[in-house]
């Protein structure tokens, strides 16, 4: 069977690694991304070029309408959904709680976490055997922030991702015995342009030294867990969260 994937918010880092080594092993591979066409499709003419098949398409994830026609441009250019992969993520400035307004509230849940439910919901509906499906696997990318809270930074961010946490051990048990597994990877500091976002590029830099590996993680390290959960090798895994953080 084809093996078709869906990657959100892939356009760079930890979605752009993800999108390379899935087609390595034969995925072809949509691409999705929100504002940065640029990049989108220069990964995509990199795939096919590597003689892969791929596919760039916009769309706002954490908009409902936007993600039908997402999950309606794979159904049509590619294919049979086989796997997603939920990485799309934002951060914003840091601050503490206290300074947090509902809009930026809004804005981080309606990403990092909104987002999810949704793209869940419509690779489901495809994958479940209940609904006439083959079965398939969902891994949605967390952080280590949802365990240690990232107090004065970002707690928005971290509350975000525990939900992530919540969604994917829940899910998990809902749909196991529809042929489809769902697991996590919670990764620590990585060298990817998020950071930036916050505020500070050098972030990883920063607290690499209080790392117990003494480095910051890179994005191919996180790729290699995604695409290990999705692979045959974890056949009888659902549910798991897998920690890719150097021990932090």
């Amino acid at each position: 069977m084809k093996e078709v994937i869906l990657i959100t918010g892939s356009s760079r880092g930890i979605g752009a690694a993800t999108a390379l080594l899935a087609a390595r092993q034969g995925y072809a591979v949509c691409i999705n991304y929100v504002r940065d066409a640029q990049a989108a499709e220069a990964l995509c003419a990199r795939i096919v070029a590597g003689g892969g098949e791929a596919i760039a398409v916009q769309a706002d994830v954490g908009d409902e309408a936007d993600v039908e026609r997402l999950f309606g441009e794979v159904d049509a250019r590619l294919g049979t959904l086989t796997a997603l992969v939920n990485n799309v993520g934002v951060l914003e400035q840091k601050c503490r709680l206290a300074e947090i307004s509902v809009q930026r509230l809004e804005r981080v849940l309606r990403t990092n976490v909104i987002s999810y439910f949704l793209c869940c919901q419509q690779a489901v509906r495809r994958m479940s055997m209940a609904n006439g499906g083959q079965g398939g696997r969902i891994v949605n990318v967390s952080s280590v922030a949802a365990r240690i809270g990232s107090p004065g930074e970002y707690i928005d961010y971290a509350a975000s991702k525990g939900a992530v946490d919540t969604l994917t051990l829940g899910l998990a048990k809902e749909v196991a015995a529809e042929g489809i597994r769902v697991n996590g990877v919670r990764p620590g500091i990585i060298y990817t342009a998020i950071h930036a976002s916050g505020g500070e590029p050098g972030r990883v830099a920063r607290l690499a030294s209080g790392v117990p590996m003494q480095r910051g993680g890179e994005p191919e390290e996180i790729a290699d867990a995604i695409l290990y959960l999705l692979g045959p090798g974890a056949s009888y895994v659902t549910g798991s969260i897998l920690d890719v953080a150097g021990g932090r």
